[in-house]
């Protein structure tokens, strides 16, 4: 026979459900990520300025590095998403593999390619996914 306190205290559907993060507040997570981004390959660029090639590859390694690593991590956000509230995570809110990582920052990409429209899909689904997150099972929601 079950304890009926342990019934009572179960999470419902409601309580669990994630609420997910609209266009604005992810594009100001985005605003204070390229910021910081800049600032970093600015530096670099000052510093490679002989060698641009080479700055631009880093410039991109540093990207692919930032976004997955601080995605992928168990804080499951980049400092944008973290100073904004919200994560990254699967569809439970659980946290992503650096695989995940990558295929989503690699499908921002192709979002830009399309005239940004990858992007601006967040404000119309339901689930407020952009193209990169479907392409890699992704979903940003409000922190708790």
């Amino acid at each position: 026979m079950e304890n009926t306190d342990q019934i009572l205290d179960a999470p419902t559907v409601e309580s669990t459900r994630l609420q997910y993060a609209g266009f604005g507040i992810r594009f100001g997570a985005y605003i204070i990520d390229f910021v910081l981004l800049f600032v970093v390959n600015f530096v670099i660029g000052l510093a490679l300025a002989q060698v641009p090639l080479l700055g631009s590859l880093i410039s991109l390694v540093i990207g692919v590095c930032y976004f997955g690593y601080m995605e992928s991590s168990d804080g499951q956000a980049t400092l944008g998403k973290m100073a904004v509230g919200i994560k990254v995570g699967d569809e439970n809110g659980g946290p992503i593999t650096f695989m995940n990582a990558l295929g989503r920052y690699l499908g921002k990409i192709v979002s830009a390619l399309l005239l940004c429209i990858g992007f601006l899909m967040v404000a119309w689904d339901e689930k407020k996914q952009g193209l990169h997150d479907k392409m890699a099972g992704t979903y940003v929601f409000h922190a708790k």
